[in-house]
């Protein structure tokens, strides 16, 4: 299956099964890049956070404009931080940021029970990497992109380069098909 990029300087379509690594500086410009992934050429398509809360993602979404019927969400923060949490068809919980296993199996859940066209948005292995540290990170990855060859979906992951040192980085880059790399200014490189 192909699925359509609407990512400046990327190709025009990748395969099912693709990695897209969206190197930042910081989280300001990701959100532009992460929306335009979802709601094109969309038929389901899941957000794992780490990094905000369920509510917070759902205001993203909101803001530009992504159709929420085609939207899952996972929320790993909430629970941990105490926040108070409503669990629907659409949200759902894992106890902690470092919960990979949880991640991981929710991820599958998701591919598994959803048809055509599926993204998943894991926004972000930084923060995946400060609570659950850089070789569990990479392992989830590694199990992540394993399940998008598996249920031929394609998945956008958010590292800023910032907190990483550069064979870190380097290490992270080698799991993806592709990578993304948004500069201070919003400019766009994209490797494929």
């Amino acid at each position: 299956m192909e699925y359509t990029l609407e990512i400046e300087n990327a190709p025009a379509t990748v395969p099912g099964g693709t990695g897209i690594l969206l190197l930042h500086p910081s989280t300001g410009e990701t959100d532009r890049i992460d929306t335009d992934f979802l709601k094109t050429d969309t038929d389901h398509f899941l957000v794992v956070s780490t990094r905000t809360t369920a509510r917070e993602v759902k205001q993203k979404l909101e803001h530009y404009d992504v159709d929420e019927e085609r939207a899952e969400i996972l929320d790993t923060l909430s629970i941990e931080r105490g926040y108070s949490r409503r669990k629907s068809d659409t949200v759902h919980y894992v106890a902690a940021p470092d919960d990979i296993d949880g991640i991981v199996d929710h991820i599958e859940g998701f591919l598994e029970t959803h048809d055509g066209k599926l993204r998943v948005s894991f926004d972000s292995v930084t923060e995946l990497a400060y609570y659950a540290g850089d070789d569990r990170a990479l392992e989830a990855v590694d199990r992540i992109a394993d399940l998008l060859e598996e249920y031929d979906a394609v998945g956008l992951f958010h590292l800023s380069e910032e907190p990483h040192d550069a064979d870190t980085v380097e290490q992270f880059r080698e799991q993806f098909d592709g990578i993304v790399d948004l500069d201070e200014d919003g400019s766009v490189d994209a490797e494929f």
